[in-house]
């Protein structure tokens, strides 16, 4: 279990954003399954990176995505905006892999494990009707993260840590303050369209509509 100092290093974790894990594939291809153009990405620290235009623009909502690969997961913050829980995009970037996503919005914290294009768990924090079947491993572990640092502020970091100990990488703030590729996404340019047969319903994904492969 993470202590209170070690939490102090994922401040970025506590605040609104949405962050995936994806094992094997390179930053270019998590921009790419994301329906950006890797292209466009510029290598930039997390100063610069902030100043790019996102948020709100009048038009729709635009994302800041950051990506890069330690050892063999490639990351996606992504602040101002809420692409990387939706189904679609997490359908895509699991395709032939698997990928963990935690995200903190404004009235909502979700996680989910994905693989190869299907949910394999899905909750909302201290929501369990929320909860996905079959019943998978990760709520326990999720409920009690969370419940050692209750009333402290910290907001999904707990979650975060979590995760990364599973994986065995470290994305603190001075790993993620470092030049990585960075670019804009628009809402309406990420994928609208989940690989193979949909949920028609309400959220990001719905539970009880899971496949373990």
């Amino acid at each position: 279990m993470k202590t209170d100092e070690d939490l102090d290093s994922l401040r970025w974790a506590a605040a609104w954003m949405c962050v995936t894990f994806t094992h094997g594939l390179s930053p270019e291809e998590v921009f790419t399954r994301y329906g950006a153009d890797p292209d466009q990405a510029h290598i930039l620290d997390w100063d610069a990176a902030s100043d790019l235009p996102s948020g709100d623009s009048g038009d729709g909502m635009v994302s800041l995505l950051r990506s890069g690969r330690i050892g063999e997961w490639a990351f996606s913050v992504e602040e101002e905006g809420g692409i990387s829980f939706g189904e679609a995009v997490l359908a895509e970037l699991s395709r032939g892999t698997e990928t963990y996503s935690v995200a903190t919005t404004d009235g909502m914290d979700v996680f989910q494990y994905w693989r190869d294009g299907e949910c394999v768990e899905y909750f909302e924090p201290g929501m369990e009707h929320t909860r996905s079947e079959p019943l998978g491993p990760w709520w326990e572990r999720v409920e009690a993260a969370l419940a050692a640092h209750e009333g402290k502020g910290a907001g999904m970091a707990p979650v975060v840590a979590l995760v990364l100990d599973h994986l065995g990488i470290t994305l603190d703030d001075a790993v993620l303050a470092r030049p990585w590729p960075s670019l804009t996404l628009a809402e309406d340019d990420a994928p609208s369209e989940p690989l193979g047969d949909t949920y028609a319903g309400e959220g990001p994904v719905p539970p009880g509509t899971i496949v373990i492969l």
